[in-house]
């Protein structure tokens, strides 16, 4: 194939989740169920804690914020899907895979941060409750949220104009039903070391910060913990605890699973579903 400018090359072509035309419908009324509930539950965690004024703490002020990323998240690549396999077509214009690749890093890093931040909240109300309102206050957690869309919001530059410099060839196929960074790298026909390089590291900061960080959160809460006679006591902690776990797990399980899975050179449809919900390098 003929290798072309990005100032030429008009679109990509999704390949999608499968090419058999008989499982596309249960692919789309699944994607649409899953999209639904994604968008309506953390809708209705944003609305309980705005309108509830007893939830006007840091932990639902964190929460409430990873929600609407959530919803960000999952608004970058399951609508596009889901109107291509509506339209029977797999094409996606090459503006709109930069825009998509832009905020789908914006939204998973912030997502990232997000949770590394209700570890730190929860760190802080366990082991040192007495100084928790001083030092969680208002103007730090809004400090902390802005700075996380600051980050995100420089990296994901870097990384779609570094994208930008890259040639594609005519009908370049992108493996995926969305425009993931490391696909997009993958299909370049020109030298993307640079790319690669500034993806690796940006990864393993994204990556490596953020879980010694909900690492040693809970290492110090659960040895907190351990010091307390009452299980009573440790009752409350574990609860609050144990659903911001869940999604860590969830979060960065998938997204380990995925990135290791990666690197092969073909994408299974288990690995391109699972990477909705892992965060992006």
């Amino acid at each position: 194939m003929e290798a072309e400018n990005h100032t030429v090359l008009s679109h990509f072509l999704l390949l999608g989740l499968s090419e058999d035309p008989d499982l596309l419908p249960i692919l789309f009324v699944l994607f649409l169920c899953m999209y639904l509930v994604a968008v309506l539950g953390n809708l209705l965690i944003i609305l309980a804690v705005s309108s509830d004024s007893h939830l006007h703490t840091p932990m639902y002020f964190f929460l409430s914020n990873l929600s609407l990323a959530d919803i960000c998240f999952i608004s970058t690549t399951v609508p596009k899907m889901l109107v291509n396999i509506q339209a029977h077509s797999k094409d996606i214009s090459y503006l709109e895979c930069l825009a998509q690749t832009y905020f789908f890093i914006i939204y998973g890093g912030v997502d990232n941060f997000l949770l590394t931040i209700m570890a730190f909240d929860r760190f802080v109300a366990i082991c040192h409750p007495l100084h928790y309102t001083v030092i969680m206050n208002p103007r730090l957690c809004v400090h902390l949220v802005l700075m996380s869309w600051f980050i995100m919001f420089w990296v994901s530059l870097i990384h779609v104009l570094l994208l930008n410099q890259l040639t594609f060839s005519t009908g370049t196929e992108i493996p995926h039903f969305f425009c993931e960074l490391a696909q997009l790298l993958k299909v370049a026909s020109c030298d993307t070391i640079i790319n690669d390089i500034f993806m690796y590291v940006v990864a393993a900061l994204l990556g490596v910060v953020p879980v010694t960080g909900i690492l040693f959160s809970y290492s110090q809460i659960v040895s907190s913990l351990m010091k307390m006679s009452s299980s009573v006591s440790k009752y409350k902690p574990f609860s609050t605890c144990g659903s911001h776990l869940c999604v860590v797990s969830l979060f960065y399980g998938t997204a380990f699973g995925v990135y290791l899975n990666s690197a092969g050179t073909q994408s299974s449809s288990r690995t391109m579903i699972a990477s909705v919900m892992s965060p992006p390098c």
